[in-house]
């Protein structure tokens, strides 16, 4: 008898489901909206309608669905309870787990959602073979998730991995990250860091750039001119590059990867990024480090719920 697992990725705007065997071929995939309005109470409740159309459509039961991951936007206690969801309209502790196994009777595991993207990764992208990742999140902001002898570090209060986070900057900045904090790692390595580089060197420096013609300068812009060879934008992502790959180098002498993962919306700039950073990490990495693996991400949009799937074969 073939066995499932459910995969589910909550965020701001969709849930996305994944139905799986156990050898982590994908069945089916799904998504509805999420609805955030009166504090998110309609998330679950329409979590679970849908799973249950699931349910019943590959007519799943007891015997051959063995549980339910979920990966959530925010820290997560003891795999059951989400502590605060800021984009879910969830301000306090909701256990999520034990809702849903109150109304459908399966095993339900929850896990932060760039926790669960590094397992997904581990288990069917560019990390699968290995044991020791950390996956890094280039978006707006930074997330992080780290996978130690095939585990997720969550820590005490579920924020481990939070690598964006970081107080990494020696001199505090003027503008405060989204965290409240002033000293963030994702202040000058996320797509929105490396913009305020750009608009900080633009400013300082003279200098001729194609950056200069735009009406918006945002990550991609800056990559394309550096691969075009404008000075400007060159040295802007020096600047971003060794700002990355120092604060990876710190993790690398922590956690001792075998393989970073870099994805999210920055990591469309591939080779070009992953050959910046990399030149970067070795100037700063611990000898026996310097030879940890780098590779874009491959599972894209889909890894959480891959991981999420993965959490309940752990």
């Amino acid at each position: 008898m073939k066995k499932f697992v459910v995969g589910i990725d909550i965020g701001g705007r969709s849930m996305k489901f994944g139905l799986f065997t156990t050898e982590g071929e994908l069945i089916n995939k799904s998504n509805i909206p999420t609805n955030p309005e009166n504090n998110g109470k309609e998330i679950l409740p329409d979590l679970v309608e849908h799973l249950e159309k699931i349910i019943e459509k590959y007519e799943l039961n007891k015997d051959n669905l063995q549980g339910i991951g979920i990966g959530i936007p925010g820290p997560i206690l003891n795999k059951k309870v989400v502590k605060t969801a800021v984009n879910l309209g969830w301000e306090n502790n909701t256990n999520v787990a034990d809702y849903i196994e109150e109304k459908l009777g399966y095993k339900v595991l929850v896990e932060n959602d760039a926790n669960v993207a590094a397992l997904g990764e581990l288990w069917k992208g560019s990390a699968e073979g290995y044991k020791n990742v950390v996956m890094v999140t280039l978006g707006t902001g930074v997330g992080g998730g780290i996978v130690v002898d095939g585990n997720i570090i969550s820590g005490r209060t579920g924020s481990g991995g939070e690598i964006g986070h970081m107080p990494f900057l020696e001199q505090p900045l003027s503008r405060t990250c989204g965290c409240g904090g002033n000293r963030c790692l994702e202040q000058v390595t996320s797509a929105t860091g490396i913009e305020y580089l750009a608009q900080d060197y633009l400013f300082e420096h003279d200098e001729k750039s194609i950056l200069r013609d735009f009406d918006y300068v945002g990550a991609k812009e800056i990559f394309d001119a550096a691969k075009d060879g404008d000075k400007v934008a060159e040295e802007i992502m020096k600047q971003y590059n060794d700002h990355l790959g120092r604060g990876l180098a710190i993790i690398a002498a922590i956690v001792d990867p075998d393989v970073f993962v870099i994805g999210g919306g920055v990591s469309n700039a591939g080779k070009f990024l992953i050959d910046g950073i990399q030149q970067s990490f070795k100037q700063y990495a611990f000898s026996v480090l310097k030879d940890v693996k780098f590779e874009l991400a491959t599972l894209g949009n889909d890894a959480g719920m891959f991981g999420a799937a993965k959490l309940i074969l752990s």
